[in-house]
């Protein structure tokens, strides 16, 4: 039986932001093929007489803002039973088979439980670079991209809510968002990861793109945004015993020096994001993860091979070994280096990101008495040179690498210039925040 989608939009205010998705949802997605369902969180500035005025949508006025998961829950149970759940922030704007994009993804496989699309906002790495300065441009651009490709369909931990079409039998299982985020954010990382508790897959459609204002009432008061932000991410650490920041641990600086791999181990491979992505860019290669966090594993474990120690993972196998910032966090980094050597293939690589204690932006903090923040996480503490001696003390020889800089205020680029005047020949060493080492 063909599912058709109710697509619910929740509103406060911001009724220009509203005026234009809908219209977009009318002009770019197949008539008979879905319901609209706006939820109105007691708009003061027009939107109700609008949208009363709208005589196709199915809108539910409350009297009182009830948030954003208590929103969703209620369009949720006044949509159509039979019909696949797409959740829309109203200040979205859609293209050309959007909808029709994300629906063959999901209906192209029966574990694939939930499906999203880009953005032109980069939040949980769901962005594309697409350059415009109108809305024309950008539907040229969508439309050039919006071509259903199974190739651009990412498995991903997580799906931001702004758009993901949900399948009904997987609404079914979950019911509903955890109202205990009210009134809003971190409740779509909650959904994600119960969708694939269910044994389901979460799919970030690259081939589906929606422009995003990212321009909620929330966030024009930052304090406020911020005391609830910080709120519920306590929540959602008291309920899955790991933080939202976890979806967020993706060693991507050391992706552009993987060549031509076989088989890759990730330490502290987290939930899992680094390895699902690695997996998108790499096609049919073998990742597999070290984590000890057991939280962490339950879902990491669901995509690949998963130890819960170095030493139970393949000896002289690997051709790369991902270690972060590994050696900045261990008592004692020449004995990890020795130690991974076993694991490798004769030709293998580590690749290790080191933060450059002689970069201008970390001594000007020690000059002003501040780098607590800096160091509080670390063990050891190194410039470009030091972790060069190291690594040749280990045997290890560097075969590529790359520099990450960042922007100097004033202050920092007068002591830049000082040091420049002492050793020109150090001048990479002062601009590296960050060494990517091969």
């Amino acid at each position: 039986m063909k599912r058709n989608t109710s697509i619910i939009i929740l509103t406060y205010n911001n009724l220009e932001y509203t005026k234009a998705c809908i219209e977009s949802i009318e002009k770019y997605t197949d008539s008979n093929t879905y319901e609209i369902i706006v939820i109105d969180n007691n708009s003061t500035d027009g939107t109700k007489k609008w949208l009363e005025s709208k005589k196709d949508l199915k809108v539910v006025y409350n009297q009182f803002n009830a948030g954003f998961p208590k929103g969703c829950n209620q369009g949720i149970e006044i949509a159509n039973t039979n019909n696949d759940i797409l959740l829309l922030n109203n200040d979205t704007i859609v293209t050309k088979n959007w909808l029709k994009n994300l629906k063959i993804c999901l209906d192209s496989n029966e574990y694939i439980g939930a499906v999203g699309a880009v953005c032109n906002k980069d939040e949980n790495r769901q962005g594309v670079d697409f350059s415009y300065n109108d809305f024309f441009t950008m539907q040229k651009l969508a439309e050039k991209n919006n071509i259903s490709n199974p190739k651009k369909w990412e498995e991903k931990v997580f799906l931001i809510g702004f758009c993901i079409l949900i399948k009904r039998e997987v609404i079914n299982k979950v019911k509903k968002l955890d109202e205990k985020y009210s009134p809003g954010y971190v409740e779509d990382n909650d959904l994600s990861l119960r969708i694939i508790n269910e044994g389901y897959k979460l799919i970030l459609c690259h081939d589906c793109f929606i422009h995003h204002y990212l321009g909620t009432e929330f966030r024009k008061d930052l304090s406020n945004f911020y005391s609830i932000l910080y709120k519920n991410r306590d929540y959602f650490y008291r309920k899955w015993k790991f933080n939202t920041f976890s979806f967020d641990e993706i060693k991507s600086a050391s992706f552009p020096l993987i060549k031509n791999p076989i088989n890759i181990l990730e330490l502290n491979c987290g939930i899992g994001a680094g390895i699902l992505e690695l997996k998108y860019k790499l096609g049919n290669v073998r990742i597999d993860g070290v984590e000890n966090d057991k939280y962490k594993i339950k879902f990491s474990s669901k995509f690949t091979k998963v130890y819960k120690k170095l030493s139970y993972a393949n000896r002289k196998f690997y051709d790369y070994i991902l270690i972060g910032d590994l050696l900045e966090k261990v008592n004692d980094p020449k004995k990890i280096l020795n130690n991974l050597k076993s694991y490798l293939k004769r030709d293998g690589y580590i690749v290790g990101e080191i933060h450059n204690f002689a970069n201008v932006k970390i001594i000007s903090s020690l000059l002003n008495d501040n780098i607590y923040n800096i160091t509080s996480n670390k063990k050891n503490i190194y410039t470009i040179n030091d972790i060069k001696v190291i690594l040749d003390d280990c045997g290890y020889k560097i075969d590529d690498n790359f520099f990450w800089y960042e922007n100097f205020n004033d202050e920092e680029q007068i002591l830049l210039d000082r040091f420049k005047q002492n050793n020109k020949n150090l001048e990479y060493t002062y601009y590296t925040f960050k060494a990517i080492l091969k």
